[in-house]
């Protein structure tokens, strides 16, 4: 009995299914953007620090929806690559991050292949249908950040 009721986690887990789609979808972009020799997350934070003349490491975390720690362990090999730098902020305790002109760069080269990838997600799901499903993924994150319901605990 146990093993079928384990055996059903897996496909019923809403959070194993998001994550399991998340990784196929990763892949598929990261075939897109090898022209540009990034990979779909280093694009996303790119294209986060796009738009800053320094971000601070809380502010990428909350839009970014990710934990501090993991966030820092994938901003390491944008700086060392030469992509982004920290610079000093008004409030000496925090340092900020932003693009370099080589980030800037890959960023560019990278838009166009996130383009192609992103035309061909919409095209094969249609526009409507993609849209729906984009609404019921912020659904879904604002479910996630419901207060947890201690009583069933």
């Amino acid at each position: 009995m146990n093993e079928q009721l384990y055996q059903s986690v897996n496909e019923q887990c809403c959070c194993f299914n998001l994550r399991k789609i998340t990784r196929a979808i990763t892949q598929f972009y990261d075939r897109y953007l090898e022209g540009a020799d990034i990979r779909a997350t280093q694009f996303t934070l790119l294209v986060e620090l796009s738009n800053s003349s320094g971000k601070t490491l809380t502010e990428m975390a909350e839009g970014l929806v990710m934990d501090r720690t993991t966030l820092t362990r994938n901003l390491k090999p944008l700086s060392k690559s030469g992509l982004i730098v920290t610079v000093p902020l008004s409030d000496k305790r925090s340092k900020g991050y932003t693009l370099t002109e080589r980030g800037h760069e890959v960023l560019a080269r990278g838009l166009p292949l996130w383009k192609n990838a992103q035309q061909h997600i919409v095209g094969q799901l249609g526009h409507d249908r993609y849209h729906r499903l984009l609404a019921e993924l912020v659904a879904m994150r604002n479910l996630a950040h419901t207060p947890r319901d201690n009583k069933n605990t």
